[in-house]
Protein backbone atom coordinates (compact mmCIF):
# COMPACT_ATOMS: atom_id res chain seq x y z
CA UNK A 1 0.00 0.00 0.00
CA UNK A 2 3.04 2.20 0.54
CA UNK A 3 4.10 1.48 -2.74
CA UNK A 4 1.24 2.46 -4.31
CA UNK A 5 1.04 5.26 -2.39
CA UNK A 6 4.62 6.78 -2.80
CA UNK A 7 4.15 6.24 -6.99
CA UNK A 8 0.90 8.00 -6.78
CA UNK A 9 2.73 10.90 -5.38
CA UNK A 10 5.54 10.43 -7.39
CA UNK A 11 3.18 10.58 -10.53
CA UNK A 12 1.51 13.61 -8.84
CA UNK A 13 4.46 15.61 -8.53
CA UNK A 14 5.99 14.72 -12.09
CA UNK A 15 2.01 16.06 -13.60
CA UNK A 16 1.95 19.10 -11.73
CA UNK A 17 6.01 19.98 -13.10
CA UNK A 18 4.73 19.39 -16.10
CA UNK A 19 1.79 21.66 -16.00
CA UNK A 20 4.38 24.29 -14.19
CA UNK A 21 6.76 24.19 -17.18
CA UNK A 22 4.13 24.17 -19.52
CA UNK A 23 3.05 27.32 -18.05
CA UNK A 24 6.28 28.36 -17.66
CA UNK A 25 7.24 27.41 -21.55
CA UNK A 26 8.59 30.65 -23.90
CA UNK A 27 5.98 31.33 -26.47
CA UNK A 28 7.02 31.48 -30.24
CA UNK A 29 7.83 34.73 -31.49
CA UNK A 30 5.57 36.59 -32.95
CA UNK A 31 6.50 38.85 -36.07
CA UNK A 32 4.27 41.23 -37.15
CA UNK A 33 4.29 42.47 -41.37
CA UNK A 34 3.34 46.29 -41.91
CA UNK A 35 2.05 46.02 -45.33
CA UNK A 36 0.85 49.53 -47.26
CA UNK A 37 -1.44 47.09 -49.55
CA UNK A 38 -2.10 43.77 -49.77
CA UNK A 39 -3.15 41.01 -52.23
CA UNK A 40 -5.90 39.12 -51.16
CA UNK A 41 -5.48 36.16 -53.37
CA UNK A 42 -8.36 34.36 -52.30
CA UNK A 43 -11.04 36.85 -52.93
CA UNK A 44 -9.25 38.35 -56.13
CA UNK A 45 -8.99 42.04 -54.45
CA UNK A 46 -6.25 44.36 -52.89
CA UNK A 47 -6.91 45.91 -49.72
CA UNK A 48 -5.42 48.33 -47.83
CA UNK A 49 -2.87 48.66 -45.18
CA UNK A 50 -2.51 45.56 -43.41
CA UNK A 51 -0.87 43.92 -39.96
CA UNK A 52 0.41 40.36 -40.95
CA UNK A 53 0.74 38.40 -37.58
CA UNK A 54 3.12 35.56 -37.86
CA UNK A 55 4.05 32.75 -35.50
CA UNK A 56 6.66 30.53 -36.29
CA UNK A 57 6.49 29.36 -39.55
CA UNK A 58 2.72 30.15 -40.47
CA UNK A 59 0.56 32.71 -40.15
CA UNK A 60 -1.46 33.53 -37.44
CA UNK A 61 -3.86 36.35 -38.23
CA UNK A 62 -4.57 39.30 -40.14
CA UNK A 63 -5.60 42.56 -38.90
CA UNK A 64 -6.60 45.76 -40.43
CA UNK A 65 -4.22 48.76 -40.14
CA UNK A 66 -0.98 49.32 -38.74
CA UNK A 67 -1.11 46.75 -35.30
CA UNK A 68 2.05 46.11 -32.86
CA UNK A 69 2.45 43.28 -31.52
CA UNK A 70 3.23 43.28 -28.13
CA UNK A 71 7.06 41.93 -27.48
CA UNK A 72 6.75 40.80 -31.57
CA UNK A 73 9.37 41.82 -34.13
CA UNK A 74 8.19 44.26 -36.78
CA UNK A 75 9.05 44.61 -40.35
CA UNK A 76 7.65 47.95 -41.78
CA UNK A 77 6.70 47.74 -45.52
CA UNK A 78 4.14 50.29 -45.09
CA UNK A 79 4.95 51.71 -48.60
CA UNK A 80 4.66 48.57 -50.33
CA UNK A 81 2.37 45.72 -51.62
CA UNK A 82 2.46 42.46 -50.09
CA UNK A 83 1.12 39.35 -52.34
CA UNK A 84 1.83 35.38 -51.18
CA UNK A 85 5.00 33.83 -52.25
CA UNK A 86 4.77 33.02 -56.19
CA UNK A 87 4.65 29.81 -57.44
CA UNK A 88 6.51 28.25 -60.73
CA UNK A 89 4.48 25.02 -61.67
CA UNK A 90 7.16 24.09 -64.91
CA UNK A 91 10.98 24.83 -63.56
CA UNK A 92 14.11 22.59 -63.57
CA UNK A 93 16.59 24.19 -61.31
CA UNK A 94 19.42 22.05 -62.17
CA UNK A 95 20.42 23.29 -65.22
CA UNK A 96 20.54 26.94 -67.55
CA UNK A 97 20.42 26.92 -71.15
CA UNK A 98 24.18 28.14 -72.28
CA UNK A 99 24.83 27.75 -76.16
CA UNK A 100 27.11 24.59 -74.45
CA UNK A 101 24.63 22.58 -72.89
CA UNK A 102 24.68 19.77 -75.55
CA UNK A 103 28.23 19.06 -75.04
CA UNK A 104 28.82 19.70 -71.32
CA UNK A 105 26.56 16.51 -70.63
CA UNK A 106 30.12 14.64 -72.16
CA UNK A 107 32.09 16.82 -69.78
CA UNK A 108 29.86 17.32 -66.28
CA UNK A 109 29.72 14.94 -63.79
CA UNK A 110 25.82 14.83 -62.21
CA UNK A 111 27.82 16.83 -59.03
CA UNK A 112 28.40 19.63 -61.60
CA UNK A 113 24.58 20.07 -62.06
CA UNK A 114 24.06 19.88 -58.32
CA UNK A 115 26.60 22.28 -57.13
CA UNK A 116 24.92 24.81 -60.24
CA UNK A 117 21.51 24.07 -58.89
CA UNK A 118 22.30 25.71 -55.49
CA UNK A 119 22.99 28.85 -57.56
CA UNK A 120 19.73 28.59 -59.49
CA UNK A 121 17.19 28.15 -56.29
CA UNK A 122 18.62 31.08 -54.63
CA UNK A 123 18.28 33.17 -57.41
CA UNK A 124 14.83 31.90 -58.17
CA UNK A 125 13.72 32.27 -54.34
CA UNK A 126 15.34 36.37 -54.65
CA UNK A 127 12.73 36.85 -57.37
CA UNK A 128 9.69 35.98 -55.18
CA UNK A 129 8.93 32.09 -56.32
CA UNK A 130 8.92 30.59 -52.63
CA UNK A 131 7.54 27.56 -54.26
CA UNK A 132 8.33 25.95 -57.18
CA UNK A 133 7.24 22.05 -59.20
CA UNK A 134 10.55 20.86 -60.68
CA UNK A 135 9.52 18.82 -63.46
CA UNK A 136 12.31 17.01 -64.70
CA UNK A 137 16.13 16.52 -63.87
CA UNK A 138 18.87 14.05 -64.17
CA UNK A 139 19.71 11.53 -61.78
CA UNK A 140 17.32 12.48 -59.24
CA UNK A 141 19.74 15.27 -58.68
CA UNK A 142 16.36 18.06 -57.70
CA UNK A 143 15.39 15.55 -55.00
CA UNK A 144 19.00 16.04 -53.49
CA UNK A 145 18.53 19.81 -54.11
CA UNK A 146 15.03 19.64 -52.27
CA UNK A 147 16.28 17.70 -49.33
CA UNK A 148 19.45 20.02 -48.76
CA UNK A 149 16.84 23.26 -48.66
CA UNK A 150 14.24 21.45 -46.04
CA UNK A 151 17.24 21.29 -44.39
CA UNK A 152 18.52 24.31 -44.13
CA UNK A 153 21.89 23.31 -45.69
CA UNK A 154 20.90 25.76 -48.95
CA UNK A 155 18.35 28.39 -49.10
CA UNK A 156 16.11 27.82 -51.85
CA UNK A 157 12.25 27.97 -52.90
CA UNK A 158 10.07 24.70 -51.54
CA UNK A 159 10.14 22.36 -54.42
CA UNK A 160 8.27 19.10 -55.07
CA UNK A 161 10.28 17.48 -58.01
CA UNK A 162 9.24 15.16 -60.61
CA UNK A 163 12.83 13.37 -60.44
CA UNK A 164 13.73 12.16 -64.45
CA UNK A 165 10.31 13.36 -66.90
CA UNK A 166 8.98 9.41 -68.65
CA UNK A 167 8.94 8.53 -72.12
CA UNK A 168 9.57 6.64 -74.45
CA UNK A 169 12.87 5.62 -76.82
CA UNK A 170 13.42 8.22 -79.17
CA UNK A 171 10.95 10.51 -77.86
CA UNK A 172 11.25 13.87 -76.35
CA UNK A 173 12.44 12.06 -72.66
CA UNK A 174 15.21 10.07 -74.24
CA UNK A 175 17.97 11.66 -72.93
CA UNK A 176 20.29 10.04 -75.63
CA UNK A 177 18.56 11.63 -78.72
CA UNK A 178 21.23 12.73 -80.70
CA UNK A 179 24.24 10.50 -79.73
CA UNK A 180 25.86 8.71 -81.98
CA UNK A 181 24.77 4.61 -81.38
CA UNK A 182 27.24 3.49 -79.33
CA UNK A 183 27.00 6.26 -77.02
CA UNK A 184 23.13 6.72 -77.10
CA UNK A 185 22.83 2.44 -76.02
CA UNK A 186 19.33 1.43 -74.76
CA UNK A 187 17.77 3.84 -72.41
CA UNK A 188 15.44 1.81 -69.90
CA UNK A 189 12.66 1.99 -67.19
CA UNK A 190 15.84 3.54 -64.83
CA UNK A 191 16.29 5.83 -67.24
CA UNK A 192 12.76 6.95 -67.24
CA UNK A 193 12.19 5.33 -70.92
CA UNK A 194 9.29 3.05 -71.40
CA UNK A 195 7.67 0.81 -73.94
CA UNK A 196 4.42 -0.71 -72.43
CA UNK A 197 2.48 -0.77 -69.65
CA UNK A 198 4.70 -2.69 -67.35
CA UNK A 199 7.37 -0.35 -68.15
CA UNK A 200 4.76 2.43 -66.88
CA UNK A 201 4.37 0.96 -63.45
CA UNK A 202 7.63 0.10 -62.73
CA UNK A 203 8.89 3.54 -63.84
CA UNK A 204 7.02 5.29 -61.28
CA UNK A 205 7.56 2.38 -58.43
CA UNK A 206 10.95 3.57 -58.77
CA UNK A 207 10.09 7.25 -58.50
CA UNK A 208 8.77 6.83 -55.29
CA UNK A 209 11.69 4.22 -53.80
CA UNK A 210 14.03 7.19 -55.28
CA UNK A 211 12.19 10.41 -53.29
CA UNK A 212 9.67 11.97 -56.11
CA UNK A 213 6.86 13.96 -55.34
CA UNK A 214 4.95 13.91 -58.71
CA UNK A 215 5.10 12.17 -62.38
CA UNK A 216 6.13 14.45 -65.51
CA UNK A 217 5.34 12.43 -69.20
CA UNK A 218 6.18 13.22 -72.82
CA UNK A 219 3.71 11.89 -74.67
CA UNK A 220 4.49 14.44 -77.79
CA UNK A 221 7.86 15.35 -79.36
CA UNK A 222 9.53 18.54 -78.37
CA UNK A 223 11.67 21.24 -78.66
CA UNK A 224 14.50 20.95 -77.06
CA UNK A 225 15.72 17.27 -78.37
CA UNK A 226 17.58 16.46 -81.45
CA UNK A 227 14.60 14.35 -82.55
CA UNK A 228 12.79 15.15 -85.83
CA UNK A 229 9.59 16.14 -84.45
CA UNK A 230 8.11 18.73 -82.28
CA UNK A 231 4.08 17.65 -82.31
CA UNK A 232 4.43 13.56 -82.82
CA UNK A 233 2.69 11.67 -80.32
CA UNK A 234 5.15 9.53 -78.93
CA UNK A 235 3.35 7.65 -75.74
CA UNK A 236 0.08 5.01 -76.02
CA UNK A 237 -2.73 6.10 -74.17
CA UNK A 238 -2.27 2.63 -72.57
CA UNK A 239 0.92 3.84 -71.21
CA UNK A 240 -0.52 7.14 -70.24
CA UNK A 241 -3.54 4.95 -68.49
CA UNK A 242 -0.80 3.19 -66.63
CA UNK A 243 1.74 5.73 -65.18
CA UNK A 244 -1.32 7.57 -63.82
CA UNK A 245 -3.04 4.36 -62.02
CA UNK A 246 0.13 3.94 -60.80
CA UNK A 247 0.70 7.50 -60.02
CA UNK A 248 -2.30 7.84 -58.06
CA UNK A 249 -1.74 4.74 -56.51
CA UNK A 250 1.10 6.17 -54.64
CA UNK A 251 -0.51 10.02 -54.13
CA UNK A 252 1.05 11.59 -57.21
CA UNK A 253 -0.26 13.61 -59.52
CA UNK A 254 1.06 13.74 -63.16
CA UNK A 255 2.30 16.41 -65.36
CA UNK A 256 2.32 15.92 -69.49
CA UNK A 257 4.54 17.90 -71.72
CA UNK A 258 2.53 17.97 -74.70
CA UNK A 259 2.57 20.48 -77.92
CA UNK A 260 0.71 18.44 -80.24
CA UNK A 261 -3.25 17.86 -80.36
CA UNK A 262 -3.25 14.38 -80.50
CA UNK A 263 -0.83 14.11 -77.33
CA UNK A 264 -2.62 16.74 -76.04
CA UNK A 265 -6.04 14.07 -76.58
CA UNK A 266 -4.59 11.13 -75.70
CA UNK A 267 -2.69 12.69 -72.42
CA UNK A 268 -6.43 14.10 -70.99
CA UNK A 269 -8.38 10.60 -71.64
CA UNK A 270 -5.39 9.15 -69.66
CA UNK A 271 -5.95 11.49 -66.58
CA UNK A 272 -3.08 13.50 -65.92
CA UNK A 273 -3.63 16.70 -63.64
CA UNK A 274 -1.93 19.23 -66.38
CA UNK A 275 -0.94 19.59 -69.75
CA UNK A 276 2.62 21.44 -70.18
CA UNK A 277 2.82 23.98 -73.37
CA UNK A 278 -0.05 22.90 -74.46
CA UNK A 279 1.43 24.85 -77.97
CA UNK A 280 -1.06 22.98 -80.74
CA UNK A 281 -4.32 22.74 -78.65
CA UNK A 282 -7.46 22.50 -80.47
CA UNK A 283 -10.85 22.94 -79.87
CA UNK A 284 -11.37 19.22 -79.17
CA UNK A 285 -8.63 19.53 -76.72
CA UNK A 286 -10.05 22.33 -75.09
CA UNK A 287 -13.44 20.95 -74.36
CA UNK A 288 -11.64 17.74 -73.39
CA UNK A 289 -9.67 19.89 -70.72
CA UNK A 290 -12.77 21.89 -69.65
CA UNK A 291 -14.89 18.14 -69.23
CA UNK A 292 -11.87 16.77 -67.16
CA UNK A 293 -10.68 19.44 -65.22
CA UNK A 294 -7.04 19.28 -66.47
CA UNK A 295 -4.95 22.39 -66.11
CA UNK A 296 -2.98 24.01 -68.88
CA UNK A 297 1.23 25.79 -67.88
CA UNK A 298 1.67 27.82 -70.91
CA UNK A 299 4.91 28.61 -70.30
CA UNK A 300 4.86 31.71 -72.96
CA UNK A 301 8.33 32.81 -71.84
CA UNK A 302 9.75 29.82 -72.71
CA UNK A 303 8.56 29.55 -76.41
CA UNK A 304 9.86 33.26 -76.48
CA UNK A 305 13.31 32.81 -75.57
CA UNK A 306 13.97 29.73 -77.82
CA UNK A 307 12.55 31.27 -80.90
CA UNK A 308 14.81 34.74 -80.05
CA UNK A 309 17.68 32.14 -79.47
CA UNK A 310 17.15 30.32 -82.49
CA UNK A 311 17.71 33.33 -84.74
CA UNK A 312 21.96 33.54 -83.25
CA UNK A 313 23.90 31.09 -85.50
CA UNK A 314 25.71 28.43 -83.07
CA UNK A 315 23.22 28.76 -80.13
CA UNK A 316 21.17 25.69 -80.75
CA UNK A 317 21.81 22.27 -82.98
CA UNK A 318 20.25 23.50 -86.20
CA UNK A 319 17.20 20.80 -85.83
CA UNK A 320 16.14 22.63 -82.05
CA UNK A 321 16.66 25.54 -83.87
CA UNK A 322 14.28 24.93 -86.80
CA UNK A 323 11.67 23.42 -83.95
CA UNK A 324 11.89 26.47 -81.90
CA UNK A 325 10.76 28.98 -84.67
CA UNK A 326 7.74 26.81 -84.84
CA UNK A 327 6.57 26.81 -81.43
CA UNK A 328 7.47 30.55 -80.66
CA UNK A 329 5.03 32.41 -82.46
CA UNK A 330 2.14 30.11 -81.50
CA UNK A 331 2.22 29.50 -77.70
CA UNK A 332 0.94 32.85 -76.01
CA UNK A 333 -1.92 32.69 -78.77
CA UNK A 334 -3.01 29.38 -77.58
CA UNK A 335 -2.34 30.33 -74.10
CA UNK A 336 -4.93 33.47 -75.03
CA UNK A 337 -7.59 30.74 -76.35
CA UNK A 338 -7.74 28.63 -73.28
CA UNK A 339 -8.21 31.14 -70.73
CA UNK A 340 -10.86 32.81 -73.09
CA UNK A 341 -12.44 29.23 -73.09
CA UNK A 342 -12.51 29.08 -69.41
CA UNK A 343 -9.35 25.97 -69.25
CA UNK A 344 -7.72 26.03 -65.85
CA UNK A 345 -4.64 27.99 -65.81
CA UNK A 346 -1.64 27.27 -63.64
CA UNK A 347 1.76 29.90 -64.11
CA UNK A 348 4.40 28.20 -65.24
CA UNK A 349 7.80 28.99 -66.84
CA UNK A 350 9.89 26.37 -67.97
CA UNK A 351 12.87 28.15 -66.04
CA UNK A 352 16.01 26.88 -67.51
CA UNK A 353 14.95 26.92 -71.28
CA UNK A 354 15.71 30.70 -70.39
CA UNK A 355 18.60 31.95 -67.70
CA UNK A 356 16.73 31.12 -64.26
CA UNK A 357 15.67 34.34 -62.20
CA UNK A 358 13.74 36.05 -64.69
CA UNK A 359 10.37 34.07 -64.02
CA UNK A 360 8.28 36.93 -63.82
CA UNK A 361 8.25 37.81 -67.28
CA UNK A 362 5.98 35.71 -67.84
CA UNK A 363 3.00 37.77 -65.94
CA UNK A 364 3.81 39.85 -68.75
CA UNK A 365 3.22 37.86 -71.49
CA UNK A 366 0.20 36.36 -69.58
CA UNK A 367 -1.48 39.75 -69.89
CA UNK A 368 -0.46 40.57 -73.36
CA UNK A 369 -2.37 37.00 -74.01
CA UNK A 370 -5.67 38.62 -72.75
CA UNK A 371 -5.79 37.43 -68.67
CA UNK A 372 -6.34 40.02 -66.16
CA UNK A 373 -3.52 40.84 -63.88
CA UNK A 374 -5.16 39.52 -61.04
CA UNK A 375 -6.02 36.26 -63.02
CA UNK A 376 -2.30 35.70 -63.83
CA UNK A 377 -1.29 36.53 -59.80
CA UNK A 378 -3.76 34.00 -59.27
CA UNK A 379 -2.29 31.55 -61.46
CA UNK A 380 1.01 32.17 -59.52
CA UNK A 381 -0.76 31.74 -56.21
CA UNK A 382 -4.32 30.24 -55.41
CA UNK A 383 -4.47 28.08 -58.88
CA UNK A 384 -0.95 26.76 -58.71
CA UNK A 385 -1.10 25.58 -55.54
CA UNK A 386 -4.48 23.85 -56.26
CA UNK A 387 -2.71 22.31 -58.93
CA UNK A 388 -0.12 21.07 -56.62
CA UNK A 389 -2.59 19.75 -54.05
CA UNK A 390 -1.46 21.99 -51.37
CA UNK A 391 -3.82 24.81 -51.17
CA UNK A 392 -4.25 23.93 -47.43
CA UNK A 393 -0.83 25.55 -46.89
CA UNK A 394 0.41 27.55 -49.76
CA UNK A 395 -1.18 30.13 -52.13
CA UNK A 396 -2.65 32.86 -50.16
CA UNK A 397 -2.01 34.85 -47.20
CA UNK A 398 -4.14 33.73 -44.64
CA UNK A 399 -4.47 32.29 -41.04
CA UNK A 400 -3.01 28.38 -41.05
CA UNK A 401 -0.84 28.59 -44.27
CA UNK A 402 2.86 28.87 -44.17
CA UNK A 403 3.70 32.41 -43.64
CA UNK A 404 5.05 33.10 -47.48
CA UNK A 405 4.96 36.62 -47.95
CA UNK A 406 6.76 39.02 -50.95
CA UNK A 407 6.50 42.53 -51.59
CA UNK A 408 6.68 45.08 -54.11
CA UNK A 409 7.06 48.43 -54.31
CA UNK A 410 3.97 50.32 -56.17
CA UNK A 411 0.11 48.12 -57.26
CA UNK A 412 1.23 44.80 -59.06
CA UNK A 413 -2.44 44.97 -60.67
CA UNK A 414 -2.15 48.02 -61.80
CA UNK A 415 1.57 47.07 -63.82
CA UNK A 416 1.93 43.65 -63.74
CA UNK A 417 5.46 43.95 -64.40
CA UNK A 418 6.34 44.92 -61.24
CA UNK A 419 6.64 41.78 -59.90
CA UNK A 420 10.08 41.21 -61.65
CA UNK A 421 11.28 43.54 -58.88
CA UNK A 422 10.48 41.91 -55.85
CA UNK A 423 12.09 43.79 -52.85
CA UNK A 424 11.23 41.59 -50.11
CA UNK A 425 10.81 37.81 -49.68
CA UNK A 426 9.70 35.59 -46.74
CA UNK A 427 9.97 31.54 -46.64
CA UNK A 428 8.01 30.01 -44.32
CA UNK A 429 8.64 32.73 -41.27
CA UNK A 430 11.98 33.41 -42.15
CA UNK A 431 13.01 36.10 -44.31
CA UNK A 432 15.32 35.50 -47.08
CA UNK A 433 15.63 39.06 -48.60
CA UNK A 434 14.79 42.48 -47.95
Amino acid sequence: MRTLTLAVAIASALLAGTAFAADDAPHPTQTAIHCGHLVDADAGTVLGATTIVIEGERIKELRSGRVDVPGGKAIELNEATCLPGLIDSHTHLTFQTSPTNYSDRFRWNPADYAIRSTVYAKTTLDAGFTTVRNVADSDYDSVSLRNAINAGVVPGPRIFTAGPAVGSTGGHGDPTNGYRQDLAGDPSVKDGVINGVDDAWKTVRLHYKNGADLIKIMPSGGVLDESSSVDNAQMTIEEIKAVVAAAHDYGFTVAAHAHGAEAIRRAIIGGVDSIEHGTFLNDEDIKLMKEHGTWLVPTIIAGKYVQDMAEKPGYYPARIAEKAKIVGPLIQATAGRAYKAGVKIAFGTDAAVYPHGMNAKEFVYMVEAGMPPMFVIQAATTHAAQLLKHDKDLGSIAPGKFADVIAVNGDPVADVSLLQKVSFVMKAGKVEKQ
